[in-house]
């Protein structure tokens, strides 16, 4: 009898939150073609069931991740999940919140996938970079086209044109980490950080997210007119009715995402 190959990415709900997990701890978490489509069906996952409200993605080993799998790239692997990106989340578009909880290196791809999702706590000793112009690429996952979008320019500039990489204390001095905490710590201050996301309205949180998306590079009239559709939706919702009630009488909210 054969042996069951081990997942290479695990998921585990914790309340409203799903925790996912890259497991290949033996290759500090590095994207080979398994992983890419594993972690794009937990998205799915994520995606799919009303009472998952919030993402939380994190690494194995002390690792988030290294980034492509150069092993398998050399086999003919690809990284990347057609249609949604290296890692099958960097050119996806969840509607839910997602949260990269980084302990240990990402580093290349594995910084990408933390730009690709929409907070992010840092352990102090974390390691952020993108050292793919020391290899004679870009970082063609995200990493040229969002940092600048996160930070000043000229501090982006040195990430992408140095390739040196800096610890969690510094990306949370940058505002690339929302917290930072101590070693080991950051998947419970993820879980925590996902908890307050979690306690709003579920329509209201994938508005913001689909707002913020359209409005990027787009012009105010175009931005607030996208708006305005989604605010039609909002204001026809039970949950609005749900959150103005629930606010005069002075109760917490009971959201249906209806």
């Amino acid at each position: 009898m054969s042996t069951p190959t081990p997942p290479v990415v695990r998921t585990e709900r914790i309340g409203s939150t799903l925790l996912i997990t890259l497991d290949r701890p033996e290759a500090r978490n590095a994207v080979n073609a398994a992983t890419a489509t594993a972690l794009a069906a937990a998205l799915d996952e994520l995606e799919a069931d009303p009472a998952l409200r919030v993402g939380v993605l994190t690494g194995e080993g002390g690792t988030f991740s290294a980034g492509m799998d150069l092993k398998a790239a050399l086999r003919g692997e690809s990284p990347e999940v057609e249609g949604r990106g290296f890692g099958g989340l960097t050119e996806s578009r969840p509607d839910k919140p997602l949260i990269a909880a980084v302990e240990g290196f990402a580093m290349g791809g594995g910084f990408e996938l933390a730009l690709a999702c929409d907070l992010i706590v840092a352990a102090e000793d974390a390691r952020f970079g993108l050292p793919e112009v020391k290899r004679g690429l870009i970082a063609a996952g995200g990493g040229v086209i969002r940092l600048p979008q996160r930070i000043p320019h000229h501090l982006a500039m040195e990430f992408l044109l140095t390739g040196e990489p800096v610890d969690g204390r510094r990306a949370g001095e940058l505002g690339l980490a929302n917290r930072v905490t101590a070693k080991g710590q950051a998947v419970a201050e993820a879980l925590r950080l996902a908890e307050r996301v979690a306690e709003n309205a579920p329509l209201a949180l994938r508005a913001v997210k689909r707002v913020v998306r359209a409005a990027d590079g787009a012009s105010d009239e175009e931005a607030f007119a996208f708006q305005r559709t989604q605010m039609k939706t909002l204001m026809a919702s039970d949950d609005v009715r749900e959150g103005m009630t629930a606010f005069a009488e002075r109760r917490p909210a009971q959201w249906t995402g209806r």
